[in-house]
Parts: C-alpha cells; structure tokens; sequence
C-alpha cells in the first residue's frame, strides 16, 4: 500500500515542498527576518533565499 511516507520520498512531493519554503521567504521578511534567520529556519542556502528575496520582473 502506498503510505504517506512513501509519498514524502517523490521527486513531486519535494518539487512542491521546496516551492513553497520559496514562496514563503518575501513573507517571512515582511515579518522582519532576517536572510540569515530564513536561511537557517527553512534549511535552504542563504544564497537560495537571497535570490528568491528578490522582487520578480
């Protein structure tokens, strides 16, 4: 039987999780986070963070 945990280890699942840590970062600098905090608190390189931060053209 396919189980949640074996849903977890997908490649969409992951896709999908790691798009919304993305699309959580302008909003967790709204709160007055730092790129440093989000970085740590999301697991993600600061670099990564520093890139989704920036506005979309």
């Amino acid at each position: 039987m396919f189980e949640l945990n074996d849903l977890r280890q997908t490649r969409f699942f992951q896709d999908v999780f790691e798009e919304g840590k993305l699309e959580a970062i302008p909003h967790l600098l709204a709160f007055g986070l730092s790129i440093e905090q989000i970085a740590q608190g999301l697991g993600l390189d600061e670099q990564l963070v520093r890139q989704a931060a920036q506005p979309k053209s």
